[in-house]
Protein backbone atom coordinates (compact mmCIF):
# COMPACT_ATOMS: atom_id res chain seq x y z
CA UNK A 1 0.00 0.00 0.00
CA UNK A 2 1.45 3.31 -1.26
CA UNK A 3 2.47 5.62 1.67
CA UNK A 4 0.63 9.07 1.65
CA UNK A 5 1.80 10.53 4.73
CA UNK A 6 5.47 10.71 4.05
CA UNK A 7 7.83 12.52 1.57
CA UNK A 8 7.58 13.81 -1.03
CA UNK A 9 3.79 14.63 0.15
CA UNK A 10 2.10 17.48 2.14
CA UNK A 11 0.05 16.22 5.39
CA UNK A 12 -1.52 16.69 8.45
CA UNK A 13 -0.02 15.15 11.07
CA UNK A 14 -0.59 17.05 14.52
CA UNK A 15 -3.41 18.96 16.12
CA UNK A 16 -4.13 21.70 19.09
CA UNK A 17 -7.01 21.50 20.96
CA UNK A 18 -8.25 24.10 23.49
CA UNK A 19 -10.32 21.94 26.28
CA UNK A 20 -12.72 22.92 29.13
CA UNK A 21 -11.94 20.26 31.35
CA UNK A 22 -7.90 19.12 31.18
CA UNK A 23 -9.31 15.86 32.95
CA UNK A 24 -12.06 14.77 31.34
CA UNK A 25 -10.50 15.35 28.15
CA UNK A 26 -7.68 13.37 28.97
CA UNK A 27 -9.82 10.64 30.65
CA UNK A 28 -11.42 10.41 27.02
CA UNK A 29 -8.38 10.64 25.26
CA UNK A 30 -6.57 8.10 26.97
CA UNK A 31 -9.83 5.43 27.77
CA UNK A 32 -11.75 5.75 24.29
CA UNK A 33 -9.31 7.00 22.41
CA UNK A 34 -6.44 5.12 23.20
CA UNK A 35 -3.32 7.67 22.98
CA UNK A 36 -0.56 7.71 25.77
CA UNK A 37 0.82 10.73 27.41
CA UNK A 38 3.86 11.97 26.13
CA UNK A 39 4.10 15.31 28.11
CA UNK A 40 1.93 16.31 31.37
CA UNK A 41 1.94 20.31 32.48
CA UNK A 42 -0.60 22.12 34.29
CA UNK A 43 -2.28 23.32 31.41
CA UNK A 44 -0.99 21.30 28.95
CA UNK A 45 -0.84 17.72 27.89
CA UNK A 46 1.02 16.09 24.49
CA UNK A 47 -0.37 12.86 23.42
CA UNK A 48 1.10 10.31 21.19
CA UNK A 49 0.60 6.75 19.76
CA UNK A 50 4.60 5.71 19.93
CA UNK A 51 5.59 7.63 23.28
CA UNK A 52 8.02 9.78 20.86
CA UNK A 53 6.08 12.09 18.23
CA UNK A 54 2.87 14.35 19.36
CA UNK A 55 -0.12 13.77 17.68
CA UNK A 56 -2.80 15.19 19.88
CA UNK A 57 -2.32 18.70 22.50
CA UNK A 58 -4.79 19.21 25.16
CA UNK A 59 -4.31 23.33 26.26
CA UNK A 60 -6.41 24.44 28.85
CA UNK A 61 -7.30 27.89 30.50
CA UNK A 62 -9.68 28.86 32.64
CA UNK A 63 -11.55 31.29 30.58
CA UNK A 64 -12.56 28.85 27.98
CA UNK A 65 -16.03 29.13 26.99
CA UNK A 66 -17.64 26.34 25.81
CA UNK A 67 -17.79 25.57 21.57
CA UNK A 68 -20.35 27.85 19.76
CA UNK A 69 -22.26 26.22 16.72
CA UNK A 70 -22.25 27.29 13.21
CA UNK A 71 -18.79 28.48 13.43
CA UNK A 72 -15.69 27.68 11.06
CA UNK A 73 -12.77 25.32 12.53
CA UNK A 74 -12.65 21.76 13.19
CA UNK A 75 -15.68 19.59 11.55
CA UNK A 76 -13.54 16.49 12.37
CA UNK A 77 -10.20 15.47 12.52
CA UNK A 78 -9.69 11.70 11.16
CA UNK A 79 -6.60 8.81 12.80
CA UNK A 80 -6.06 6.63 10.51
CA UNK A 81 -5.44 3.19 11.85
CA UNK A 82 -3.05 0.53 9.54
CA UNK A 83 -4.86 -2.56 9.59
CA UNK A 84 -8.66 -2.76 9.25
CA UNK A 85 -9.55 -5.17 11.87
CA UNK A 86 -7.86 -2.43 14.57
CA UNK A 87 -10.88 -0.53 13.54
CA UNK A 88 -12.67 -3.60 14.31
CA UNK A 89 -11.06 -3.56 17.75
CA UNK A 90 -11.95 0.12 18.14
CA UNK A 91 -15.74 -0.30 17.85
CA UNK A 92 -15.33 -3.30 20.40
CA UNK A 93 -13.31 -0.75 22.51
CA UNK A 94 -16.12 1.82 21.92
CA UNK A 95 -19.45 -1.14 22.98
CA UNK A 96 -17.64 -1.76 25.84
CA UNK A 97 -17.45 1.70 27.27
CA UNK A 98 -20.95 2.81 26.02
CA UNK A 99 -19.47 5.38 24.30
CA UNK A 100 -21.54 7.23 22.09
CA UNK A 101 -21.34 6.65 18.01
CA UNK A 102 -22.43 9.49 15.77
CA UNK A 103 -22.25 7.89 12.99
CA UNK A 104 -20.68 5.26 10.53
CA UNK A 105 -19.89 5.20 6.63
CA UNK A 106 -18.08 3.45 4.05
CA UNK A 107 -16.73 5.68 1.74
CA UNK A 108 -16.01 3.52 -1.20
CA UNK A 109 -12.11 4.49 -0.33
CA UNK A 110 -11.95 3.49 3.58
CA UNK A 111 -14.52 2.44 6.59
CA UNK A 112 -15.19 4.85 9.03
CA UNK A 113 -16.42 5.55 12.56
CA UNK A 114 -17.34 8.64 13.58
CA UNK A 115 -17.62 10.44 17.55
CA UNK A 116 -17.28 13.42 19.37
CA UNK A 117 -14.57 14.34 22.32
CA UNK A 118 -16.01 15.97 25.64
CA UNK A 119 -16.01 19.53 23.89
CA UNK A 120 -18.14 18.39 21.12
CA UNK A 121 -15.37 18.38 18.41
CA UNK A 122 -15.72 16.03 15.73
CA UNK A 123 -12.58 12.61 15.31
CA UNK A 124 -13.14 10.17 12.81
CA UNK A 125 -11.25 6.96 13.16
CA UNK A 126 -11.18 5.12 9.57
CA UNK A 127 -9.18 2.49 7.79
CA UNK A 128 -8.42 2.56 4.60
CA UNK A 129 -9.02 0.12 1.15
CA UNK A 130 -6.39 -0.54 -1.00
CA UNK A 131 -5.45 2.36 -3.09
CA UNK A 132 -6.34 0.19 -6.26
CA UNK A 133 -9.86 -0.41 -5.45
CA UNK A 134 -10.87 3.17 -4.53
CA UNK A 135 -13.71 4.04 -6.83
CA UNK A 136 -12.93 6.45 -9.69
CA UNK A 137 -15.23 8.34 -12.40
CA UNK A 138 -13.12 10.51 -15.28
CA UNK A 139 -9.76 9.60 -13.96
CA UNK A 140 -10.42 11.32 -10.70
CA UNK A 141 -11.03 9.13 -7.03
CA UNK A 142 -14.96 9.39 -6.32
CA UNK A 143 -15.67 8.97 -2.40
CA UNK A 144 -19.01 7.82 -1.76
CA UNK A 145 -21.16 7.74 1.47
CA UNK A 146 -22.78 4.27 1.60
CA UNK A 147 -23.77 2.59 5.21
CA UNK A 148 -21.04 0.93 7.34
CA UNK A 149 -21.10 -3.01 7.86
CA UNK A 150 -20.47 -2.57 11.64
CA UNK A 151 -21.20 -6.24 11.86
CA UNK A 152 -19.06 -7.34 9.39
CA UNK A 153 -15.95 -5.11 10.91
CA UNK A 154 -16.23 -6.64 14.08
CA UNK A 155 -16.22 -10.40 12.46
CA UNK A 156 -12.61 -8.96 11.34
CA UNK A 157 -11.21 -8.91 14.91
CA UNK A 158 -12.23 -12.49 15.78
CA UNK A 159 -10.47 -12.82 19.34
CA UNK A 160 -8.51 -9.51 19.36
CA UNK A 161 -8.67 -6.94 21.82
CA UNK A 162 -8.66 -3.31 21.66
CA UNK A 163 -5.02 -2.35 23.13
CA UNK A 164 -4.74 1.31 22.56
CA UNK A 165 -4.43 3.33 19.90
CA UNK A 166 -1.75 1.29 17.40
CA UNK A 167 2.10 2.94 17.22
CA UNK A 168 1.72 3.30 13.71
CA UNK A 169 -1.94 5.21 13.74
CA UNK A 170 -1.63 8.61 12.62
CA UNK A 171 -3.48 11.63 11.73
CA UNK A 172 -5.02 10.80 7.96
CA UNK A 173 -6.66 14.00 7.45
CA UNK A 174 -8.91 16.82 8.62
CA UNK A 175 -11.74 18.72 7.86
CA UNK A 176 -12.63 22.38 8.27
CA UNK A 177 -15.45 24.38 8.46
CA UNK A 178 -14.91 27.80 6.57
CA UNK A 179 -16.80 30.91 5.07
CA UNK A 180 -15.65 31.05 1.54
CA UNK A 181 -15.24 27.77 -0.49
CA UNK A 182 -13.62 29.75 -3.35
CA UNK A 183 -11.74 31.73 -1.23
CA UNK A 184 -10.38 28.75 0.93
CA UNK A 185 -9.58 26.62 -2.65
CA UNK A 186 -7.79 29.38 -3.78
CA UNK A 187 -5.22 29.49 -0.05
CA UNK A 188 -5.01 25.32 -0.23
CA UNK A 189 -4.74 25.33 -3.95
CA UNK A 190 -2.41 27.84 -5.56
CA UNK A 191 -0.94 29.31 -2.02
CA UNK A 192 -0.40 25.83 -0.05
CA UNK A 193 -0.12 23.74 -3.30
CA UNK A 194 -2.63 20.73 -2.49
CA UNK A 195 -4.43 19.34 -5.81
CA UNK A 196 -8.12 19.11 -5.92
CA UNK A 197 -9.67 15.46 -5.36
CA UNK A 198 -13.37 15.88 -5.53
CA UNK A 199 -15.64 18.78 -5.19
CA UNK A 200 -19.33 17.92 -3.81
CA UNK A 201 -21.59 20.81 -5.24
CA UNK A 202 -20.83 23.97 -4.21
CA UNK A 203 -20.39 23.65 -0.63
CA UNK A 204 -17.07 20.98 -0.15
CA UNK A 205 -14.22 20.58 -1.51
CA UNK A 206 -11.35 17.96 -0.94
CA UNK A 207 -7.74 18.12 -1.25
CA UNK A 208 -4.40 16.01 -1.32
CA UNK A 209 -0.87 15.92 -2.72
CA UNK A 210 0.39 12.16 -4.23
CA UNK A 211 -2.77 10.84 -5.26
CA UNK A 212 -4.52 10.21 -1.73
CA UNK A 213 -8.49 10.21 -1.26
CA UNK A 214 -7.81 13.41 1.24
CA UNK A 215 -5.54 14.82 3.24
CA UNK A 216 -8.17 18.08 3.80
CA UNK A 217 -11.36 18.55 3.27
CA UNK A 218 -13.74 21.84 3.13
CA UNK A 219 -16.64 22.13 3.72
CA UNK A 220 -19.64 25.77 4.04
CA UNK A 221 -22.20 23.45 5.88
CA UNK A 222 -22.05 25.77 8.98
CA UNK A 223 -23.29 28.52 6.55
CA UNK A 224 -21.37 30.52 3.92
CA UNK A 225 -20.17 33.37 5.41
CA UNK A 226 -19.14 31.97 8.98
CA UNK A 227 -18.27 33.86 11.62
CA UNK A 228 -14.48 31.97 13.43
CA UNK A 229 -14.67 31.03 16.88
CA UNK A 230 -13.14 33.35 19.73
CA UNK A 231 -10.02 32.24 20.56
CA UNK A 232 -11.30 31.40 23.99
CA UNK A 233 -13.71 29.26 22.73
CA UNK A 234 -13.02 24.96 23.12
CA UNK A 235 -12.30 23.74 19.80
CA UNK A 236 -9.24 23.41 17.45
CA UNK A 237 -5.96 26.21 18.05
CA UNK A 238 -4.38 24.71 15.32
CA UNK A 239 -3.20 22.24 13.03
CA UNK A 240 -0.12 21.48 11.53
CA UNK A 241 0.94 20.44 8.34
CA UNK A 242 4.34 18.74 6.94
CA UNK A 243 6.20 19.97 4.03
CA UNK A 244 8.66 17.56 2.34
CA UNK A 245 11.78 19.76 2.88
CA UNK A 246 12.58 23.47 3.51
CA UNK A 247 12.40 24.45 -0.39
CA UNK A 248 8.77 23.22 -0.79
CA UNK A 249 7.74 25.37 2.84
CA UNK A 250 9.54 28.50 1.55
CA UNK A 251 7.60 28.24 -1.78
CA UNK A 252 4.25 27.66 -0.27
CA UNK A 253 4.96 30.82 2.32
CA UNK A 254 6.53 32.85 -1.00
CA UNK A 255 2.81 31.75 -3.04
CA UNK A 256 0.89 32.94 0.49
CA UNK A 257 2.62 36.48 0.52
CA UNK A 258 1.72 37.15 -3.22
CA UNK A 259 -1.77 36.16 -2.35
CA UNK A 260 -1.78 38.58 0.71
CA UNK A 261 -1.72 35.96 3.05
CA UNK A 262 -0.31 36.90 6.74
CA UNK A 263 2.73 34.13 8.15
CA UNK A 264 4.43 34.57 11.26
CA UNK A 265 6.68 33.48 13.18
CA UNK A 266 6.38 32.51 16.99
CA UNK A 267 9.47 30.66 18.96
CA UNK A 268 10.74 29.28 15.64
CA UNK A 269 7.68 28.06 14.42
CA UNK A 270 5.55 29.39 11.41
CA UNK A 271 1.81 30.09 11.22
CA UNK A 272 -0.49 31.70 8.96
CA UNK A 273 -4.30 31.55 8.76
CA UNK A 274 -6.88 30.16 6.07
CA UNK A 275 -9.61 32.82 4.53
CA UNK A 276 -11.97 31.56 7.12
CA UNK A 277 -9.22 31.69 10.31
CA UNK A 278 -8.26 28.05 10.61
CA UNK A 279 -4.55 28.56 12.35
CA UNK A 280 -1.80 26.57 10.68
CA UNK A 281 1.76 25.43 11.35
CA UNK A 282 3.94 24.78 8.85
CA UNK A 283 6.36 22.25 9.54
CA UNK A 284 9.25 20.19 7.88
CA UNK A 285 9.26 16.73 8.03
Amino acid sequence: MKNFHDKPNKYVDQISLRVRDLEESLEFYTEIMGFKILEEKKNKVRLSVNNSTPIVTLVYSEDIIEKIPNRTGLYHYAMLMPKRYQLGTFLKNLREKNYDITGGADHGVSEAIYIKDPDGNGIEIYSDYKSSEWPQSNGQIEMITDPLDYKELLSETGDKKWNGMPEKAKIGHIHLHVSDLEKSEKFYVQGLGFNIIQKLGGSALFLSTGGYHHHIGLNTWNGVGAAPLPENAAGMEYYTIKFPDQESRSESIENLKQLGYQVREEDNDIFTEDPAANSIKLDID
